[in-house]
């Protein structure tokens, strides 16, 4: 039942979203939603579990604070903007068929996403775990560090686009210097270290599909696959691919004659 409650608030929440998205005509609302979603479940099981341990308030905690940053982040951005190019996209190629392939596969699809990446703060409710130990340490250690990258990440671009001699640019300083992506490897390395958490529970090791889902997801379907190649005819993108890792932050490569 913890997870099938879980389930229905989820399933809802996208409802009311998939909602606002087709009064708008636009679906990248569900960007704003994604946040505030994970917010809700946490918040939720934090609030009707019987017996509540530190550990549970941590994890609770670490996602409703990555929720807040992000939610109120691509709020502002796309705040009196059209609709993100990839959703524009999509409505164009689905045609007569967008708004049932935008329910099932927007928004529908983010909230099975969603149930599944948030399992760790479900799966706490029943299943207290040891005390305290190295691991929870660990764990927090890595999602500050996910959380710098991602806050300080898009802090920079924001600033950079705000710049009106910057449009049509690449941002290639600051973080972006060393990852292409680092907004999603931030992303990524948080659920990384809530599963590090997770390590200290019972059969916590199943989590690991949460980390695994939003890293695979980041990487390789909804993400960096989608940037990329909206930028595939830019000279200068190219160039920036050629010279900077696409996710983890490394040391920039060196080309003859020219070095970032």
């Amino acid at each position: 039942m913890l997870y099938l409650h879980s389930a229905v608030i989820i399933f809802a929440f996208m409802n009311l979203f998939f909602i606002l998205a087709i009064t708008k005509r636009n679906n990248s609302i569900v960007d704003i939603g994604w946040g505030l979603g994970f917010i809700l479940v946490a918040t939720y099981n934090l609030v009707v579990s019987d017996i509540i341990n530190f550990r549970q308030i941590l994890v609770s905690i670490l996602i409703i604070l990555w929720g807040i940053r992000l939610s109120i982040y691509i709020f502002n951005r796309n705040k009196g903007k059209t609709e993100d190019f990839r959703y524009a996209k999509w409505r164009k190629e689905w045609g007569k068929h967008w708004l049932i392939r935008s329910y099932l596969q927007v928004f529908i699809l983010q909230g099975i996403m969603m149930f599944l990446i948030v399992y760790p703060v479900i799966m706490l409710r029943s299943n207290q775990g040891k005390n305290l130990s190295f691991l929870d340490v660990l764990g927090v250690i890595i999602w500050l560090t996910g959380f710098f990258f991602e806050s300080v990440a898009d802090s920079q671009k924001d600033k950079f686009k705000k710049v009106p001699e910057n449009k049509g640019k690449v941002m290639d300083s600051g973080v972006w210097k060393y990852s292409r992506h680092p907004n999603y490897f931030g992303e990524s390395l948080m659920w990384w270290g809530i599963f590090v958490i997770m390590l200290s529970v019972n059969n916590g090791i199943f989590a690991i599909f949460s980390p695994i889902i939003i890293t695979v997801l980041l990487t390789k379907v909804s993400g960096i696959p989608l940037i990329e190649k909206h930028h595939k005819s830019d000279p200068d993108y190219q160039e920036y691919i050629k010279t900077t890792s696409a996710f983890i932050p490394w040391k920039p490569k060196k080309e003859k004659g020219n070095s970032l």
